[in-house]
């Protein structure tokens, strides 16, 4: 095991020593080649145009159920309004002379 009495300046060497081989490591990498990445370019177009097809036809798709939706409340709208302008249904003393006259008709035919 090393010893724990490192001095400042030999923990700044064993950085700057890391740092040169870092540097040499970053150099000796081989250069991209052109058309390597002129292809990757053009499948990142080809993705993002893909993705932007899928986003327009996902809004289209929001669009028409929004409208569905909207003729879905006018209809129940209208439904309602109809129910609302309906004769109001008819009082106990209404029916009651309805079906006291129903009771009359009857005994007049014997």
């Amino acid at each position: 095991m090393p010893p724990f009495k490192d001095t400042f300046q030999d923990r700044v060497g064993q950085a700057a020593e890391a740092k040169r081989k870092a540097l040499e490591k970053l150099r000796s990498r081989p250069p991209v080649d052109e058309a390597v990445a002129a292809a990757r370019q053009e499948a990142s177009r080809q993705r993002e145009a893909r993705a932007e097809e899928k986003r327009a036809a996902k809004a289209e798709k929001a669009k028409a159920a929004e409208g569905a939706r909207t003729a879905a409340n006018e209809k129940a709208a209208d439904a309602a309004a109809e129910a609302a302008s309906a004769p109001p249904p008819p009082t106990e003393a209404e029916r009651k002379a309805a079906r006291d006259a129903r009771y009359a008709a009857r005994k007049s035919r014997k």
